[in-house]
């Protein structure tokens, strides 16, 4: 598959690290003038660009846009993450892409959406999880709403829905040699990520009470809880037979709780909690981790991120292999008989400007021209 990614932030990018793990054929689509923000001090640590090559297109040169429609005739599938209307301004919209060839799937990742009374507006992922009803649950009771990195909206309900869409739509092509529109907007995935709550809500297994059900921090049995190092261990000891493997071997005094402890029943829950964390904090995480190697009760120690990479389990898996030196988390699901493989570094932006647009059929007469107008640099 031969894919045009023009350069974004967020889930762009992350949809086409996906899609080039998987062995798409990707040129990004970058500007000569990107907006002002922190750089990498290495271009190679820009992790999530990985697997693809750099063009530098000048789209509001009078030539520019015409490149990106040549490119978008030889192409699969296209994506963009501009506002609403942008690209079509730009005179790269799906209607030019789709005139130029027909059975172009056309990718849209946006916060909003292309439609509605947001449709417009500006945002960031936190805006997006928040509408999405996906921020109001996380966090403790008595709290306000935990902020979970940028990754359920831009990334879980953005990158990866929209790389879904897109494969999607490249397979119905196949068959109906026609292609189509994804709009992949993150409010809608974020949303989609909360479907098994909505049905717990209206079954009245739900509490709307932050803090309080049984996989937001309400429950003893699924936490996180201090060490005396002042680390945290989590357990997700939901089933009785891991609460019973898991209790005994950390000693815990279970008199007068009820076994096995309910996800429903909430009566036990707080007193189970208190005396859970006086155990764990009797303990360094490390010494947990010891003790418990062997116990099958749901544990794990909370890793920070200096540490993931050196976990037996991450090692035992080749779980961040090397990129030009570099290790970063494998290609992910992994498959048995095609395994997914890194491609290339993360390039400089117009790294293949010359040979890639040669690849995809422009001339050298006409690359000369075009470099010189600096309409592609």
């Amino acid at each position: 598959m031969r894919i045009l990614e023009i350069a974004g932030r967020g889930p762009g990018p992350f949809a086409g690290m996906l899609l080039a793990d998987m062995g798409a054929e990707i040129l990004r689509i970058d500007r000569p003038d990107p907006p002002a923000r922190p750089q990498a001090p290495d271009h190679r640590l820009e992790l999530y660009n990985r697997g693809r090559r750099s063009v530098v297109v000048d789209l509001k040169h009078e030539a520019g846009p015409e490149v990106v429609l040549r490119l978008a005739e030889r192409a699969d599938a296209i994506y963009e993450g501009y506002r609403p209307g942008v690209a079509e301004r730009l005179g790269i919209g799906p209607d030019a892409c789709l005139r130029r060839n027909p059975r172009i799937v056309y990718g849209r990742g946006t916060g909003w959406g292309q439609t509605g009374p947001l449709a417009s507006k500006a945002g960031h992922d936190i805006n997006y999880i928040a509408l999405a009803g996906a921020l109001d649950p996380l966090g403790y009771a008595g709290g306000p709403p935990a902020i979970p990195l940028n990754l359920i909206g831009d990334y879980a309900g953005g990158g990866m829905m929209l790389a879904f869409g897109i494969v999607c739509a490249l397979l119905e092509a196949r068959g109906s040699g026609r292609g189509q529109v994804v709009d992949a907007a993150m409010v809608d995935g974020a949303s989609l990520l909360m479907t098994l709550y909505h049905g717990r809500r209206m079954m009245g297994t739900w509490s709307d009470e932050r803090g309080t059900n049984y996989v937001d921090s309400g429950a003893p049995f699924y936490n996180v809880y201090e060490t005396s190092d002042h680390r945290y261990v989590a357990i997700g000891a939901i089933e009785p037979k891991f609460q019973r493997v898991l209790f005994d071997a950390i000693g815990v005094d279970l008199d007068g709780i009820t076994m096995p402890v309910s996800s429903v029943d909430r009566t036990d829950w707080a007193e189970l909690r208190r005396r859970l964390a006086a155990v764990f904090a009797t303990r360094t995480r490390d010494e947990w981790t010891k003790l418990l190697a062997d116990v099958d009760g749901c544990y794990s120690p909370v890793l920070g991120l200096g540490e993931v990479s050196e976990h037996p389990h991450h090692q035992a898996r080749d779980g961040f292999p090397e990129l030009d030196g570099i290790p970063q988390p494998a290609p992910a699901p992994r498959f048995g008989r095609t395994p997914a493989a890194f491609g290339t570094a993360p390039p400089r932006p117009g790294e293949h400007t010359r040979e890639a647009l040669a690849e995809w059929g422009f001339t050298d007469d006409e690359l000369q021209t075009l470099h010189r107008d600096r309409a592609v640099r």
